[in-house]
């Protein structure tokens, strides 16, 4: 009887865990998912943004955003029931965690150049934004975003033994930290990225500025809608690097108390994980007249096939 009491009152609790937390959490990321797999549709339902740079590093930013909130969404249910798996296994999933965590910030940054030549350089931005150009830019963009992963990857295979790849643990990016300047260096590039990222930010938004004052009519209407534009792309941006810091502050935290430490990561994965990927459609998604027709046309079609 006594066992049967505990068994139940076990289960209640971890009933009501998945209630407060990891539903939620699941609603949320089902919904931008969806969100992101429609706005993918509807590029894919026009021909014209497979030519337009804007829209194409657009794609990119919900492929990665859609590819990220699935991972570490798989790796915070992990690590909310305490799961174990092989490191060999964590490291897979991490890879493609820390490579798109930086994809997006990179591309929003490749975006925001777009933004400035079009706007401060018109008679080049055909030159310098065509099809071809904007293949080689997510080439570089996702080499680019390798490289913090390639940091993290190489001081663990110089530090970790062959027999550390077999155990079983709690999959976390922490867990391939030995040494304290191991974590230093994955700071420093982290953080040299992001400096760039926003010296680039800051140079776009005074030069497009200066063009929006001497600019009049449509063009002044078009400059203005850019320079929000990169405002947004700013914000989104900041949010993008207080995440980069949320691993250091988990790593701290959970030295304290691992009870303070599942808060905090569930905090900080619904702040600076999710807000941040609803940005993306609002910027691009409904805020672009052409894109945000497209949207509205195919989603008209579907629900008058779905009557008939």
């Amino acid at each position: 009887m006594y066992a049967a009491n505990n068994s139940l009152v076990g289960t209640e609790s971890l009933w009501r865990q998945i209630n407060d937390k990891v539903i939620i959490v699941q609603i949320l990321v089902m919904i931008f998912l969806c969100i992101n797999i429609l706005l993918i549709v509807t590029f894919s339902k026009n021909q014209c943004f497979y030519t337009t740079t804007r829209y194409i590093l657009f794609a990119v930013t919900l492929l990665s955003d859609s590819i990220l909130l699935f991972m570490s969404d798989i790796l915070l249910i992990l690590i909310y029931f305490r799961f174990t798996i092989q490191v060999w296994l964590c490291i897979i999933f991490s890879v493609v965690v820390l490579v798109y965590i930086i994809v997006t910030p990179v591309t929003l940054t490749a975006m925001t150049l777009e933004r400035y030549v079009a706007i401060c350089m018109p008679l080049r931005h055909g030159e310098l934004c065509s099809t071809r150009s904007t293949m080689h830019c997510i080439l570089i963009i996702h080499g680019l975003s390798s490289v913090p992963c390639i940091v993290i990857l190489t001081t663990l295979f110089a530090s970790a033994s062959l027999s550390f790849y077999k155990k079983y643990q709690m999959c976390s990016v922490e867990i391939f930290i030995f040494q304290v300047w191991q974590d230093q260096a994955r700071s420093a590039v982290q953080q040299f990225y992001f400096l760039i990222m926003c010296i680039i930010i800051v140079f776009s938004y005074v030069k497009i500025m200066k063009v929006a004052k001497a600019a009049s009519g449509e063009n002044k209407k078009s400059t203005k809608k850019g320079l929000r534009t990169v405002i947004l792309h700013g914000f989104q941006l900041l949010l993008c690097l207080i995440q980069l810091w949320c691993p250091f502050i988990e790593a701290a935290v959970i030295k304290i108390s691992f009870s303070l430490f599942e808060d905090v990561r569930y905090f900080n994965y619904i702040m600076f994980y999710l807000a941040p990927r609803c940005l993306s459609p609002l910027i691009y998604g409904l805020r672009d007249e052409k894109f945000f027709q497209t949207l509205r046309n195919y989603s008209s079609i579907c629900l008058f096939k779905r009557n008939i």
